[in-house]
Protein backbone atom coordinates (compact mmCIF):
# COMPACT_ATOMS: atom_id res chain seq x y z
CA UNK A 1 0.00 0.00 0.00
CA UNK A 2 3.12 2.24 0.82
CA UNK A 3 4.61 2.01 -2.34
CA UNK A 4 1.52 2.44 -4.35
CA UNK A 5 0.85 5.99 -2.46
CA UNK A 6 4.44 6.95 -3.27
CA UNK A 7 3.81 5.71 -6.94
CA UNK A 8 1.08 7.71 -7.24
CA UNK A 9 2.92 10.93 -5.18
CA UNK A 10 6.09 10.26 -8.09
CA UNK A 11 3.57 10.58 -10.22
CA UNK A 12 1.46 13.57 -10.01
CA UNK A 13 5.06 15.40 -8.74
CA UNK A 14 5.82 14.92 -12.62
CA UNK A 15 2.61 16.07 -13.56
CA UNK A 16 1.93 18.99 -11.99
CA UNK A 17 5.51 20.36 -13.48
CA UNK A 18 3.71 19.84 -16.07
CA UNK A 19 5.60 16.62 -17.50
CA UNK A 20 3.88 13.52 -18.96
CA UNK A 21 3.93 10.04 -17.47
CA UNK A 22 2.30 6.63 -18.75
CA UNK A 23 -0.62 5.70 -17.35
CA UNK A 24 -2.53 2.14 -16.68
CA UNK A 25 -6.08 1.68 -17.45
CA UNK A 26 -8.13 -0.90 -18.37
CA UNK A 27 -7.91 -0.90 -22.25
CA UNK A 28 -4.37 0.73 -23.12
CA UNK A 29 -1.59 2.64 -21.58
CA UNK A 30 -2.21 6.02 -21.93
CA UNK A 31 0.97 8.97 -22.38
CA UNK A 32 -0.51 11.67 -19.77
CA UNK A 33 -0.28 15.10 -18.90
CA UNK A 34 -2.34 18.24 -18.02
CA UNK A 35 -5.62 18.87 -19.81
CA UNK A 36 -5.54 22.64 -18.86
CA UNK A 37 -1.44 23.27 -19.80
CA UNK A 38 -1.05 24.09 -23.05
CA UNK A 39 3.13 22.97 -22.53
CA UNK A 40 1.61 19.73 -20.79
CA UNK A 41 -0.51 18.77 -24.12
CA UNK A 42 2.49 20.08 -26.48
CA UNK A 43 4.62 17.53 -24.78
CA UNK A 44 2.31 14.61 -25.27
CA UNK A 45 1.97 15.50 -29.29
CA UNK A 46 6.04 15.94 -29.52
CA UNK A 47 6.32 13.03 -27.73
CA UNK A 48 3.98 10.76 -29.67
CA UNK A 49 5.16 12.35 -33.16
CA UNK A 50 0.95 12.31 -33.08
CA UNK A 51 -0.26 15.02 -36.22
CA UNK A 52 -1.75 18.16 -34.81
CA UNK A 53 -5.30 17.66 -36.07
CA UNK A 54 -5.70 14.57 -34.42
CA UNK A 55 -7.72 15.36 -30.81
CA UNK A 56 -7.15 13.95 -27.32
CA UNK A 57 -9.50 12.45 -24.82
CA UNK A 58 -9.34 13.73 -22.06
CA UNK A 59 -9.82 11.28 -18.49
CA UNK A 60 -12.19 12.45 -14.84
CA UNK A 61 -12.31 10.92 -12.31
CA UNK A 62 -16.38 11.75 -12.22
CA UNK A 63 -19.07 13.59 -13.65
CA UNK A 64 -19.27 16.37 -11.48
CA UNK A 65 -15.32 17.48 -12.92
CA UNK A 66 -16.56 16.90 -16.56
CA UNK A 67 -19.75 19.32 -16.26
CA UNK A 68 -17.01 22.27 -15.33
CA UNK A 69 -15.89 21.39 -19.09
CA UNK A 70 -18.59 20.45 -20.80
CA UNK A 71 -22.60 20.35 -21.36
CA UNK A 72 -24.33 17.19 -21.11
CA UNK A 73 -27.11 15.80 -22.32
CA UNK A 74 -29.32 12.90 -22.05
CA UNK A 75 -27.78 9.94 -23.99
CA UNK A 76 -24.62 11.06 -22.17
CA UNK A 77 -26.30 10.34 -18.71
CA UNK A 78 -27.51 7.25 -19.84
CA UNK A 79 -24.25 5.54 -20.89
CA UNK A 80 -22.55 7.12 -18.27
CA UNK A 81 -24.95 5.53 -15.51
CA UNK A 82 -24.41 2.32 -17.25
CA UNK A 83 -20.95 1.68 -18.30
CA UNK A 84 -19.00 4.38 -16.08
CA UNK A 85 -16.17 3.74 -15.19
CA UNK A 86 -15.36 2.18 -18.55
CA UNK A 87 -14.03 1.52 -22.19
CA UNK A 88 -16.02 4.21 -23.15
CA UNK A 89 -15.16 7.60 -24.48
CA UNK A 90 -17.87 10.70 -25.56
CA UNK A 91 -17.72 13.67 -27.88
CA UNK A 92 -19.50 16.42 -25.79
CA UNK A 93 -19.99 20.16 -26.31
CA UNK A 94 -17.25 22.47 -25.08
CA UNK A 95 -17.52 25.06 -22.71
CA UNK A 96 -16.85 29.00 -23.85
CA UNK A 97 -15.41 29.36 -20.31
CA UNK A 98 -13.57 25.87 -20.52
CA UNK A 99 -10.09 25.88 -19.49
CA UNK A 100 -8.90 22.73 -21.37
CA UNK A 101 -5.85 23.47 -23.71
CA UNK A 102 -6.80 24.39 -27.17
CA UNK A 103 -4.44 22.17 -28.78
CA UNK A 104 -6.15 19.32 -27.04
CA UNK A 105 -9.42 19.90 -29.31
CA UNK A 106 -7.82 20.36 -32.84
CA UNK A 107 -9.61 24.17 -32.39
CA UNK A 108 -13.35 22.26 -32.63
CA UNK A 109 -16.01 23.15 -29.53
CA UNK A 110 -15.93 19.68 -28.92
CA UNK A 111 -13.90 17.37 -26.13
CA UNK A 112 -13.72 13.47 -26.15
CA UNK A 113 -14.13 12.46 -22.49
CA UNK A 114 -13.78 9.41 -20.91
CA UNK A 115 -14.04 8.00 -17.26
CA UNK A 116 -10.95 5.23 -17.08
CA UNK A 117 -12.01 2.12 -14.81
CA UNK A 118 -8.17 1.13 -13.64
CA UNK A 119 -7.98 1.53 -9.95
CA UNK A 120 -4.54 3.43 -10.18
CA UNK A 121 -5.46 5.72 -12.27
CA UNK A 122 -8.83 6.74 -10.59
CA UNK A 123 -6.83 7.19 -7.55
CA UNK A 124 -4.84 9.24 -9.65
CA UNK A 125 -6.86 11.57 -10.90
CA UNK A 126 -9.06 11.97 -7.57
CA UNK A 127 -5.79 13.85 -6.40
CA UNK A 128 -5.60 16.07 -9.13
CA UNK A 129 -7.10 19.91 -9.39
CA UNK A 130 -7.19 19.05 -13.31
CA UNK A 131 -8.01 16.39 -15.71
CA UNK A 132 -5.37 14.62 -18.03
CA UNK A 133 -4.97 14.49 -21.27
CA UNK A 134 -4.04 10.97 -22.21
CA UNK A 135 -4.15 9.34 -25.80
CA UNK A 136 -1.95 5.57 -25.89
CA UNK A 137 1.18 5.72 -24.83
CA UNK A 138 3.06 4.80 -28.35
CA UNK A 139 4.36 6.65 -31.34
CA UNK A 140 1.96 7.51 -33.56
CA UNK A 141 0.50 5.12 -36.04
CA UNK A 142 2.37 2.88 -34.12
CA UNK A 143 1.03 -0.08 -32.37
CA UNK A 144 -0.54 0.87 -28.13
CA UNK A 145 0.99 -0.05 -24.96
CA UNK A 146 -0.22 -2.76 -22.77
CA UNK A 147 1.91 -3.24 -20.04
CA UNK A 148 5.30 -1.21 -19.36
CA UNK A 149 7.71 -2.87 -21.00
CA UNK A 150 5.97 -1.82 -23.82
CA UNK A 151 6.36 1.77 -23.18
CA UNK A 152 10.00 1.54 -22.09
CA UNK A 153 10.17 0.29 -25.27
CA UNK A 154 8.33 3.08 -27.24
CA UNK A 155 10.07 5.85 -25.38
CA UNK A 156 13.18 4.86 -23.17
CA UNK A 157 14.38 7.36 -20.81
CA UNK A 158 12.18 10.28 -23.22
CA UNK A 159 8.99 10.65 -20.66
CA UNK A 160 9.85 11.10 -16.82
CA UNK A 161 7.70 8.34 -14.82
CA UNK A 162 5.47 5.17 -15.81
CA UNK A 163 3.25 4.32 -13.08
CA UNK A 164 3.12 0.17 -13.59
CA UNK A 165 -0.67 -0.83 -13.00
CA UNK A 166 0.53 -4.35 -14.71
CA UNK A 167 -0.82 -5.45 -17.96
CA UNK A 168 -4.08 -3.89 -19.30
CA UNK A 169 -7.13 -6.17 -18.71
CA UNK A 170 -9.16 -5.46 -22.28
CA UNK A 171 -6.07 -4.41 -24.30
CA UNK A 172 -7.50 -2.48 -26.99
CA UNK A 173 -8.79 1.01 -27.38
CA UNK A 174 -12.18 2.71 -25.73
CA UNK A 175 -15.24 2.56 -27.81
CA UNK A 176 -15.75 6.17 -29.06
CA UNK A 177 -18.99 7.72 -29.52
CA UNK A 178 -20.13 11.28 -30.72
CA UNK A 179 -23.33 12.55 -28.88
CA UNK A 180 -23.52 15.90 -30.51
CA UNK A 181 -26.11 15.19 -32.36
CA UNK A 182 -27.31 11.94 -33.50
CA UNK A 183 -25.19 8.81 -31.52
CA UNK A 184 -22.43 8.04 -33.90
CA UNK A 185 -19.94 5.32 -33.44
CA UNK A 186 -16.48 6.93 -34.57
CA UNK A 187 -14.34 4.15 -33.34
CA UNK A 188 -15.08 0.58 -32.26
CA UNK A 189 -13.44 -0.30 -28.75
CA UNK A 190 -13.17 -2.26 -25.88
CA UNK A 191 -17.09 -1.82 -25.29
CA UNK A 192 -19.68 -3.47 -27.73
CA UNK A 193 -21.87 -1.27 -29.46
CA UNK A 194 -24.83 -3.55 -29.43
CA UNK A 195 -24.84 -3.10 -25.78
CA UNK A 196 -24.51 1.02 -26.43
CA UNK A 197 -27.57 0.15 -28.55
CA UNK A 198 -29.76 -1.44 -26.06
CA UNK A 199 -29.24 1.70 -23.64
CA UNK A 200 -30.00 4.19 -26.33
CA UNK A 201 -33.34 2.16 -27.78
CA UNK A 202 -31.97 3.00 -31.61
CA UNK A 203 -29.49 1.96 -34.16
CA UNK A 204 -26.09 3.32 -33.80
CA UNK A 205 -24.53 4.82 -37.44
CA UNK A 206 -20.77 4.11 -37.81
CA UNK A 207 -19.00 6.97 -39.25
CA UNK A 208 -15.07 6.48 -39.97
CA UNK A 209 -12.25 8.92 -41.41
CA UNK A 210 -13.97 12.14 -41.41
CA UNK A 211 -12.38 15.14 -42.53
CA UNK A 212 -13.21 17.13 -39.66
CA UNK A 213 -11.22 15.18 -36.70
CA UNK A 214 -13.46 15.19 -34.01
CA UNK A 215 -11.80 12.26 -31.88
CA UNK A 216 -8.93 9.72 -31.85
CA UNK A 217 -9.15 6.58 -34.00
CA UNK A 218 -10.27 8.22 -36.96
CA UNK A 219 -6.97 8.22 -38.89
CA UNK A 220 -6.50 5.17 -41.67
CA UNK A 221 -3.12 3.78 -40.76
CA UNK A 222 -3.23 3.27 -37.01
CA UNK A 223 -2.43 0.56 -34.80
CA UNK A 224 0.43 -0.76 -37.10
CA UNK A 225 3.49 -3.33 -36.14
CA UNK A 226 5.71 -1.86 -38.51
CA UNK A 227 5.71 -4.63 -40.78
CA UNK A 228 2.68 -5.50 -43.81
CA UNK A 229 0.22 -7.56 -42.58
CA UNK A 230 -2.36 -9.32 -44.46
CA UNK A 231 -6.17 -10.06 -43.31
CA UNK A 232 -8.21 -12.94 -43.65
CA UNK A 233 -5.81 -15.46 -44.75
CA UNK A 234 -6.39 -19.05 -45.32
CA UNK A 235 -2.71 -19.42 -45.17
CA UNK A 236 0.39 -18.08 -44.61
CA UNK A 237 3.25 -17.53 -46.96
CA UNK A 238 6.43 -18.22 -46.65
CA UNK A 239 8.49 -16.62 -44.08
CA UNK A 240 5.06 -15.50 -43.04
CA UNK A 241 4.06 -15.26 -39.45
CA UNK A 242 0.95 -16.84 -38.86
CA UNK A 243 -1.62 -15.00 -36.59
CA UNK A 244 -4.57 -17.87 -35.38
CA UNK A 245 -7.60 -17.55 -33.15
CA UNK A 246 -8.13 -21.54 -32.63
CA UNK A 247 -5.59 -23.91 -32.08
CA UNK A 248 -4.93 -26.04 -35.05
CA UNK A 249 -4.03 -29.79 -35.71
CA UNK A 250 -0.82 -29.12 -37.45
CA UNK A 251 1.83 -26.83 -35.63
CA UNK A 252 4.30 -24.90 -37.07
CA UNK A 253 7.00 -22.08 -35.71
CA UNK A 254 5.67 -19.61 -37.73
CA UNK A 255 1.94 -19.89 -36.02
CA UNK A 256 0.76 -17.48 -33.40
CA UNK A 257 -2.28 -17.33 -31.02
CA UNK A 258 -4.12 -14.50 -29.93
CA UNK A 259 -6.30 -17.47 -28.37
CA UNK A 260 -6.78 -21.27 -28.51
CA UNK A 261 -9.94 -21.61 -27.98
CA UNK A 262 -11.42 -18.63 -30.67
CA UNK A 263 -12.15 -16.68 -27.53
CA UNK A 264 -12.52 -13.43 -28.92
CA UNK A 265 -12.18 -11.29 -25.73
CA UNK A 266 -8.87 -12.65 -25.13
CA UNK A 267 -7.75 -12.62 -28.27
CA UNK A 268 -8.56 -8.75 -28.12
CA UNK A 269 -6.38 -8.65 -24.98
CA UNK A 270 -3.21 -10.26 -26.76
CA UNK A 271 -3.32 -8.83 -29.66
CA UNK A 272 -0.76 -5.73 -29.59
CA UNK A 273 1.79 -8.00 -27.10
CA UNK A 274 1.54 -10.62 -30.24
CA UNK A 275 2.07 -8.14 -32.77
CA UNK A 276 5.29 -7.01 -31.13
CA UNK A 277 6.30 -10.16 -30.56
CA UNK A 278 6.34 -11.28 -33.80
CA UNK A 279 8.15 -8.44 -35.04
CA UNK A 280 10.99 -8.97 -32.43
CA UNK A 281 11.04 -12.63 -33.73
CA UNK A 282 12.20 -10.65 -36.74
CA UNK A 283 9.48 -11.61 -39.36
CA UNK A 284 9.38 -9.01 -42.37
CA UNK A 285 5.38 -9.86 -43.20
CA UNK A 286 2.54 -10.99 -40.92
CA UNK A 287 -0.75 -13.27 -42.42
CA UNK A 288 -3.52 -12.98 -39.76
CA UNK A 289 -6.77 -15.42 -40.39
CA UNK A 290 -10.08 -14.55 -40.84
CA UNK A 291 -11.85 -12.98 -36.98
CA UNK A 292 -15.49 -13.53 -36.61
CA UNK A 293 -16.84 -10.25 -36.94
CA UNK A 294 -19.05 -9.68 -33.79
CA UNK A 295 -18.65 -8.32 -30.50
CA UNK A 296 -15.01 -7.53 -29.75
CA UNK A 297 -13.86 -9.09 -33.11
CA UNK A 298 -15.19 -6.18 -35.14
CA UNK A 299 -12.69 -3.70 -32.73
CA UNK A 300 -9.99 -6.74 -34.00
CA UNK A 301 -10.71 -6.19 -37.58
CA UNK A 302 -10.77 -2.03 -37.29
CA UNK A 303 -7.56 -2.55 -35.75
CA UNK A 304 -5.61 -5.07 -38.37
CA UNK A 305 -7.91 -3.25 -41.14
CA UNK A 306 -5.40 -0.17 -39.97
CA UNK A 307 -2.90 -1.56 -39.13
CA UNK A 308 -2.68 -3.21 -42.90
CA UNK A 309 -2.40 0.03 -44.72
CA UNK A 310 1.27 0.01 -43.70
Amino acid sequence: MKSIQSNLKKAKKYLDKNHCVAVPTETVYGLAGNAYSDLSVKKIFRLKKRPMNNPLIVHYSDFKKVKEDCYINDNFIKLYKKFCPGPITFILKLKKNSKISKFVTNKQQSLAVRFPRHPLFKKLLKSLPYPLAAPSANISTKLSSVQPSDVIEEFGSKIKYVLNGGKCRIGVESTIINLLSKPTLLRYGGLDVSKIEKILKEKILVKYNSKNKISPGQFRLHYSPGVPLRINAKKPKKNEAFVLTKKRKANSKNYYYLSKKNDLKQSAKNLYSLLRTIKKDGYKMIAVEKIPNEGIGKTINDRLKRASKY
